[in-house]
């Protein structure tokens, strides 16, 4: 088969870049499983295992498709009737007023759910990228990994649970101490520390060191690869009880809970939690060849000529309030 994957970001990844460690390590593993990969993404990007076509947004989709592609995957939705068999990846949450492409595949069952949806994927990454973590050696902190100037992310939670605690300290991985686009909002403990948007060998090694990752999100979190990233390095979850969280973690994997509170209590237990469990549990299941073989399903559905979903999917019940409950 002849797979086109189509994104709107360079690759290879440069920093973080979530979505675009997912396609790579989905597009790896079907080339291993014996298709024909090609990407069409913006200039400047390169792949040595797949051909790369250069994405031009001046040009429709149909006038860029190659003639011998047999399905494509959209990793944003077309604005287009597309000719080829095609499903496309829902990676965020949307309002109540958009109606979703009809093969739309969301990233956890969650996620599908919330827009009347039953196809889903969940994500998966290449682990063979993250190296074989040391989970004998001693732990120094916990840490935060997202994007924190996202209020609905709630680094502010994870700094006061850490902060609520005796003497842990905190490794926040996506933020500044100090935050104009929030207001003014200076962090001033020096059990804090700031490390910004890493990527590469230093977030590896920050997480190699974190006894758990504390993510008290104030959304429906759609998937969360810093979830299984933090779970392949041996670190519990201590997190809200959000979107796809109650799907992924189950209590031998963290603690879920909207209540500061508990949470600094259950951080103050993370050494209780097996760290090869840990570890096995996203390598074993969040992985990126089992990702592959489940959207092969799909692309065989498209080609048979059926639709993923029986209507359009779209947003059943508007979050309300804006921020879903966190109690200090």
């Amino acid at each position: 088969m002849h797979i086109l994957i189509v994104h709107d970001q360079k690759i290879p990844v440069a920093g973080y870049g979530g979505t675009e460690r997912v396609i790579w390590g989905l597009a790896k593993s079907l080339k291993e499983l014996g298709h024909q990969i090609t990407f069409l993404v913006p200039q400047g990007s390169t792949c040595p295992f797949a051909s790369v076509l250069t994405w031009n947004p001046h040009l429709s989709f149909n006038e860029q498709i190659p003639e011998s592609v047999d399905v494509v995957h959209f990793n944003h939705a077309p604005n287009e009737q597309i000719k080829k068999p095609y499903v496309v990846t829902i990676h965020g949450n949307f309002g109540s007023d958009i109606k979703l492409n009809v093969n739309s595949i969301f990233v956890s069952q969650n996620h599908a759910l919330r827009y009347g949806s039953n196809s889903f994927v969940h994500n998966g990454l290449d682990w063979s990228d993250y190296g074989k973590p040391n989970l004998a050696q001693k732990r120094t902190h916990f840490h935060f990994l997202g994007k924190a100037a996202w209020r609905v992310k709630n680094v502010q939670g994870a700094i006061d649970t850490i902060l609520q605690s005796p003497h842990e300290r905190l490794a926040v991985l996506g933020g500044t101490r100090l935050n104009l686009k929030m207001g003014f909002r200076m962090t001033w403990s020096s059990r804090i520390q700031f490390y910004g948007i890493v990527g590469g060998q230093q977030k590896l090694e920050l997480l190699s060191l974190s006894k758990g990752l504390v993510f008290p999100v104030r959304w429906h979190e759609p998937f969360g690869l810093a979830i299984t990233e933090s779970l392949y390095f041996g670190c519990p979850v201590f997190a809200t009880p959000y979107g796809s969280l109650p799907e992924l973690i189950t209590p031998e994997f963290g603690f879920l809970s909207d209540q500061q509170e508990e949470m600094t209590e259950a951080i103050s237990h993370a050494s209780d939690y097996n760290k090869q469990d840990c570890h096995s549990y996203a390598r074993d299941v969040f992985d990126a060849l089992s990702m592959a073989k489940k959207y092969l399903k799909a692309y065989e559905s498209v080609l048979n000529g059926e639709c993923l979903n029986t209507q359009e999917p779209q947003l059943l019940d508007k979050q309300t309030p804006k921020f879903l409950p966190w109690n200090k």
